[in-house]
């Protein structure tokens, strides 16, 4: 790694936090639907909601889809394999 090449890594304990965060969101979610029956049909939408929530957000904002087509590969490190 070079001293230009910027950290696309999250240290550990931040990792960590963010794990906590978002699972008690997936697990407010499992606990939302605790509550719904069929006369009342928000715990269900909120449920989704907050599955929705701990899903996207860490794939959307925190995750490395978007990086693909900014990636900066160096053309002088990088070799073929050789195999088809």
């Amino acid at each position: 790694m070079s001293v230009n090449e910027p950290e696309r890594e999250n240290s550990l304990l931040s990792s960590i936090i963010l794990f906590i965060v978002f699972f008690v969101l997936f697990l407010g979610g499992i606990f939302a639907f605790s509550w719904g029956s069929l006369n009342n049909v928000w715990p269900f939408a909120i449920g989704i909601g907050l599955f929705f929530l701990s899903f996207w957000i860490p794939q959307t904002f925190m995750g490395r889809s978007d990086s693909g087509s900014k990636a900066m590969v160096r053309a002088k490190t990088r070799k073929p394999s050789g195999e088809f």
